[in-house]
């Protein structure tokens, strides 16, 4: 049920990524993944998912180089 969940919010986060930034000024100075921190950060509505799915995201990461390691 937990994987699914999680699972759930990386696809959510992912979906909602956007490849062009139409209309943006050029000089963002932030990255994606520090634009997310920060709504994680605040209170509104929603930003505990946002936390929840950077830290999923970064159990994944981990745990990819960890079979990573083990494979090479």
């Amino acid at each position: 049920m937990r994987c699914g969940i999680v699972l759930l919010c990386v696809l959510l986060l992912s979906a909602c990524a956007k490849t062009e930034r139409s209309g943006r000024a050029t000089a963002d100075t932030l990255s994606e993944r520090q634009r997310d921190s920060v709504l994680g950060a605040s209170k509104v509505p929603g930003a505990p998912g946002i936390k929840g799915a950077l830290r999923a995201q970064d159990s994944a990461a981990a745990r990819n180089a960890r079979l990573d390691s083990i494979r090479n």
